[in-house]
């Protein structure tokens, strides 16, 4: 089994602010907060079961997967090493935010490729990766290597996760896995809520540090920064 806590890195709104809200109000959770909250009128009468997954997660995109901390890392290193990051001045990623699917969820993902944004991704997942301790073999087999490329068994083996570099797709995940005829139910009615968030551009500027307790617990931010730029 997997050594608690666990820690995560990840881009997260700023607290309060619309996209901050709107992401809340659908999982019906509150990262910063930690509690529950109501969903909107009018969702589908299963979206409870539906966010079920994401909502564990709280709002956000990975950009460090989630880690226990290797042999001799505590958190309060790991929080100097974010503010650290955070403080060096960077070019910030402006995406152009949609509602779209990916991989069977629906998520909020860009509009279209992102150079700064792979980058800043790419930055996190070498950063990081010397506060993570080793994946067990349980939780190696998780990830379910048999479905990967080579290239992604490769990544899993060398930063614990498939999914970084060129493999990175940024997503800040609203629901579940969804069969094809409900994602073309939910991703307009997701889309229609989205659009009174009126966000036409997006800058990733802000780095946020998640903590799960055990592994009945739900992640929450403990700390976050704003990323100084360029």
């Amino acid at each position: 089994m997997a050594n608690y806590p666990r820690y995560a890195l990840y881009y997260a709104p700023a607290p309060g602010s619309a996209l901050d809200r709107f992401g809340a109000k659908m999982l019906g959770y509150d990262v910063y907060g930690g509690s529950d909250l109501p969903f909107p009128d009018g969702v589908p009468p299963d979206w409870r079961e539906i966010t079920q997954d994401p909502r564990k997660y709280g709002f956000h995109a990975t950009l460090k997967a989630p880690m226990a901390l290797a042999e001799g890392k505590s958190e309060a290193d790991l929080l100097g090493a974010c503010e650290a990051f955070a403080d060096m001045p960077r070019p910030i990623p402006v995406i152009e935010p949609i509602i779209d699917s990916i991989s069977g969820f629906i998520a909020m993902i860009p509009g279209k490729p992102s150079t700064e944004l792979q980058q800043l991704a790419a930055d996190v997942t070498r950063d990081f990766d010397s506060f993570r301790a080793p994946l067990t073999p349980i939780d190696r087999a998780r990830r379910n290597p048999e479905r990967l490329t080579p290239r992604q068994v490769e990544y899993l083996d060398r930063w614990g996760y498939p999914y970084v570099m060129e493999e990175f797709r940024f997503h800040m995940t609203l629901t579940g896995r969804l069969e094809a005829e409900r994602r073309e139910v939910v991703v307009p009615m997701l889309r229609e809520r989205f659009a009174s968030v009126r966000l036409v551009t997006l800058a990733i500027d802000r780095l946020a540090l998640f903590r799960q307790d055990d592994a009945a617990s739900r992640f929450r931010i403990i700390a976050h920064w704003p990323l100084r730029a360029l």
